[in-house]
């Protein structure tokens, strides 16, 4: 009997990995009238794999050329796909998990490995943002050393002690490469000194952007990806309470329309729970070919929540 139930475990797992269709969208709602257009959506399904617990992705990074989707989660582990997109998601086939370590191999301490976001440079190293302690780091993504720190990023002044943050877990939420401005960030709130609703990209010279958080309450930044005529593409997401809805938008802000380092942005899409959006945590946004992007929600390591990887193409 025991052969029995561990075999039948063994054949549900299997059976259970990979991805399920999901659709998000309320039924009554167009999308037609707004610039995003759902590619694909899905649910991903994984319980571990190479041994690491599948939860709480926190971004996510893609290598076109060769085809590599990364994920990252707040647990400090690194999962790395093969995957492919073309008018569906192709292909998504895990290949590898290890957990991030310092260089040298060192294991971070539990409070300071919260990796929350990540993004690919213009030579294609893997970079990584923590909250807690804050930092970015390269990391070694496809050798024998991969998950390994291979460098630490000076951040500017301001960016540098915790004290500075409205909360030791509301700061580098958000990381982008720019190919004219280097690598970006964003806090998750707006630091201590500033309004809470202005919300501040910073590059890692010192220089800064401003624009407006969205009026729901405790709006707050989640991700960013740089879009293909550089600007900026935004995740906020609003959740206040479980009686409350989930409000997530997606935004863009011109980082070549600025007043006195005020930059304009524009909502292009609002999905509300209460609205009918069947949406969860999303953290994670990453551009995986011309005007398109994946989007991921974070399932908490909650039974109840889901974790999302969205597809989809903001149309000009």
């Amino acid at each position: 009997m025991k052969k029995f139930l561990l075999g039948w475990l063994a054949v549900t797992v299997l059976l259970c990995a990979g991805m399920t269709g999901i659709n998000i969208v309320p039924p009554s709602f167009d999308l037609s009238k707004t610039s995003i257009h759902f590619l694909d959506q899905k649910v991903l399904h994984y319980s571990q794999i190479d041994g690491q617990k599948f939860s709480e992705i926190s971004d996510l990074a893609y290598d076109a050329s060769t085809h590599r989707l990364y994920m990252v989660s707040d647990e400090g582990v690194l999962f790395v796909f093969h995957a492919r997109f073309g008018k569906k998601i192709e292909v998504l086939e895990p290949l590898k998990a290890v957990p991030l370590l310092k260089k040298g191999g060192k294991s971070f301490k539990k409070w300071r490995r919260d990796s929350e976001g990540m993004t690919l440079d213009g030579r294609k190293r893997l970079l990584i943002s923590f909250e807690g302690k804050p930092k970015i780091g390269w990391f070694h993504k496809n050798s024998n050393k991969i998950g390994q720190r291979i460098k630490k990023y000076t951040l500017p002044k301001i960016l540098r002690s915790s004290k500075h943050y409205r909360s030791k877990n509301k700061s580098l939420e958000a990381l982008a490469w720019h190919p004219r401005y280097g690598v970006l960030t964003v806090a998750e709130w707006p630091l201590k000194r500033d309004d809470k609703k202005r919300q501040t990209v910073y590059a890692l010279n010192g220089k800064q952007w401003h624009f407006n958080a969205e009026p729901e309450a405790r709006s707050a930044v989640s991700a960013i990806e740089v879009t293909d005529d550089g600007n900026l593409l935004v995740i906020e997401r609003s959740f206040t309470g479980l009686l409350d809805p989930f409000v997530v938008t997606l935004k863009k802000v011109y980082l070549n329309r600025c007043n006195k380092g005020w930059c304009h942005s524009e909502v292009l899409l609002k999905m509300d729970s209460h609205k009918g959006w069947d949406v969860d945590n999303f953290e994670g946004l990453a551009k995986v070919g011309k005007h398109r992007y994946v989007m991921i929600s974070d399932d908490n390591d909650n039974f109840f929540q889901k974790t999302l990887l969205i597809y989809f193409e903001v149309k000009e």
